[in-house]
């Protein structure tokens, strides 16, 4: 893969090195009560083996509320999603829509019969699924996870379709094919947080698995997979054991290009069963083979195979395809000849999904927003062209080249670097756009909504932090707006790496802080 790198400078005076933090070099700008609460929260002999940086700044006067080590770069993780995101307000528009199309490049007879291929074309809308949108609190998913691919087949059944002499060909090219970003870590590919990223996407490119114990002791564990299971081959291994035998152990397989699930480990009898999401291998395959079958549900008769169509295809070409002739010759229709369109599936406005993004921190969906912003605003639909792009937002934002380097979109690269005044920058710069309200929308309300649901109740933040979350191993983020108890906007980062304390510890210790940025105590 290609590797554009982009980074980060600064400029903002601190002093003060404390005894807490001078092993780690970390500068602390000059004491005073903020300083002192912050350090005491921070003067824990977890915290002090991580590395910190924090940057607040005052929305209506322009000054540093706070600062430590805000020009120093860190792997931001999810906080990524906020520059990805802001570029696609600022650039593609809240109002865009995706369109998902079924074409072809021959003729529909009066007899119903299709002589060439019928192209499945997707142009990256990321909710093909059954995600009720608007998002409203919590993710909802009131409809059947392929609704859109079965109207798009009753759509061609009421057209007339009966006979396909071609191939179905699920056409995702009009983003290069790049499933995976570089600095994503191999453990996370076969599970939801890492699903391929294709320009047709289905169910978010998951399926979801139910596992639930036998109703005997020594027999295999029951499994539920949904949607399309006969796409896999199923290694069912899981016993159920006596109930109040221990916890279950219950392990997940899924190699690299294969079809083949591998499922293995005990269930207790007693317990209530769980769920997992599997991230699918080739997305366009799985819809091709998909929709095929829902054709075929609906009576078409369907003589060639199943197919995909891969590599950078702008949205206009037309596809260079041999279509069988009827009378069981050969047809090649002219290139210049505008495809057919039988069915088609307009999305909601994009602005609905930057808010599932941000609410989420669905992964898979700021990767495809990468995509658009290259395919859109760039040369192609690939990482490089995206990421070229979200540069030059990123530069006319006010933000230096040198105080970022993105590998991604969605920030589960490991690569990623930003500082924390970089994404205060970018903060400060939304909240001044025509979209600066909208995008602030799309972050999640401490104690209220989305990934800050459970956290800061009961405190002086709940309801007065829209702010995104992010973790790895050993990395936590949390950065947007507050309101602090004195009336102040304020905008901050709080990022920490290299730190090795329990999840729960780590969160609380941000929490902590930005409790007590609101606080506003002098």
């Amino acid at each position: 893969m290609f590797r554009v790198c982009y980074f980060v400078t600064l400029c903002i005076a601190v002093a003060l090195l404390t005894p807490a933090f001078a092993g780690n070099n970390q500068k602390l700008q000059p004491a005073g009560k903020l300083t002192h609460d912050i350090r005491a929260i921070l003067d824990d002999p977890d915290s002090v083996r991580g590395f910190w940086g924090i940057y607040a700044v005052s929305l209506d006067s322009g000054k540093t509320i706070f600062a430590l080590n805000p020009e120093k770069l860190f792997t931001p993780a999810s906080n990524a999603k906020l520059f990805t995101t802001a570029a696609v307000f600022g650039l593609i528009g809240p109002d865009y829509r995706f369109k998902t199309t079924v074409e072809t490049l021959g003729t529909l007879d009066k007899y119903g019969r299709l002589n060439s291929d019928l192209v499945l074309v997707g142009r990256g809308d990321p909710n093909l699924s059954g995600r009720a949108l608007p998002y409203n609190m919590h993710t909802e998913r009131k409809a059947p996870p392929i609704q859109v691919l079965q109207d798009l087949a009753d759509q061609l059944v009421q057209h007339g379709l009966k006979y396909v002499d071609g191939d179905v060909v699920a056409d995702d090219s009009y983003f290069v094919w790049e499933r995976y970003d570089e600095g994503w870590s191999q453990d996370d590919l076969a599970r939801e947080w890492g699903a391929p990223v294709s320009a047709l996407t289905v169910n978010d490119n998951v399926i979801f698995v139910n596992i639930m114990p036998a109703d005997r002791p020594g027999e295999r564990a029951f499994l539920n997979i949904a949607p399309f299971p006969e796409y896999y081959k199923i290694d069912n291994r899981v016993m159920t054991t006596p109930p109040g035998s221990g916890p279950r152990t219950v392990s997940i397989n899924r190699e690299p290009g294969a079809n083949q699930l591998t499922f293995w480990g005990n269930i207790p009898q007693d317990d209530p069963g769980f769920g997992e999401a599997l991230a699918i291998d080739d997305p366009a395959d799985f819809s091709a083979r998909l929709f095929r079958q829902l054709l075929e549900q609906r009576g078409v008769t369907i003589y060639g195979r199943s197919r995909t169509h891969h590599t950078e295809l702008a949205s206009t070409q037309t596809f260079s395809v041999t279509t069988m002739a009827s009378g069981g010759g050969v047809a090649t229709r002219p290139p210049n000849l505008s495809p057919l369109v039988l069915a088609s599936y307009q999305s909601q406005p994009v602005t609905q999904d930057l808010r599932v993004i941000n609410k989420v921190s669905q992964n898979l969906h700021a990767e495809l927003m990468l995509r658009l912003l290259g395919k859109e605003k760039g040369t192609s639909g690939s990482i490089e062209a995206g990421l070229e792009v979200l540069r030059g937002f990123l530069v006319n934002a006010g933000i230096k080249a040198d105080q970022f380097v993105f590998y991604d979109g969605s920030g589960l690269s490991r690569e990623d670097l930003v500082t924390p005044q970089a994404i205060v920058t970018l903060l400060q710069y939304c909240r001044q756009q025509s979209w600066g309200q909208a995008y602030s929308d799309t972050l999640p309300i401490a104690a209220i909504d989305g990934s800050l649901a459970d956290r800061f109740r009961n405190t002086a933040a709940a309801g007065a932090v829209h702010a995104k979350t992010g973790s790895l191993a050993h990395v936590y983020s949390l950065a947007g707006y507050g309101t602090t108890q004195s009336g102040d906007h304020i905008a901050f980062s709080v990022i920490t790496n290299n730190n090795n304390m329990p999840t729960k510890k780590a969160l609380a210790t941000i929490d902590r802080i930005v409790v007590r940025l609101i606080e506003d105590k002098k």
